[in-house]
């Protein structure tokens, strides 16, 4: 089956509202926001620049699993990179294949230079989920002379 749409289409349904961090930060600021936004990642920002991503997995591995403090250690130490990204001209199943080549469950899309949306694997598997509930409603219709 071929996933129609575009990760553009997507964030215009979405929204493209993504909550950043300074690169400066504090592993607890981060997971703070990450708790209060309901997200599983953040984006991390030097001026205007994307320079990583925060995650879970990264506070899990990189400061609960090694012990360190997430009042004492910056963002900048533990962040993932380099920046795996799409954007908005990108297929969903693009993006889909992307996430699993790479292990990554978060992609930020930037257009032009910038960032203009960050999407996940659950938006996406939302997006699946009610494009197939689509095509079988449509199919129901058909079926039964509507």
């Amino acid at each position: 089956m071929t996933t129609i749409g575009t990760i553009g289409t997507l964030l215009h349904h979405k929204g493209h509202k993504v909550w950043t961090l300074p690169a400066k930060a504090t592993v607890f600021e981060a997971i703070q926001l990450l708790a209060e936004k309901n997200i599983g990642a953040l984006p991390v920002m030097e001026e205007d620049q994307l320079i990583g991503i925060f995650s879970e997995r990264d506070y899990t591995r990189k400061v609960a699993l090694a012990g360190k403090s997430s009042r004492a250690t910056s963002v900048r130490e533990i962040i993932t990179t380099p920046v795996i990204s799409v954007t908005s001209q990108h297929t969903i199943e693009e993006a889909m294949r992307l996430m699993t080549e790479k292990r990554v469950r978060h992609l930020p899309v930037i257009d032009g230079g910038k960032l203009t949306g960050m999407v996940s694997i659950g938006d996406m598997v939302n997006w699946i989920i009610s494009a197939q509930t689509a095509t079988i409603d449509q199919m129901k219709s058909y079926l039964a002379g509507r």
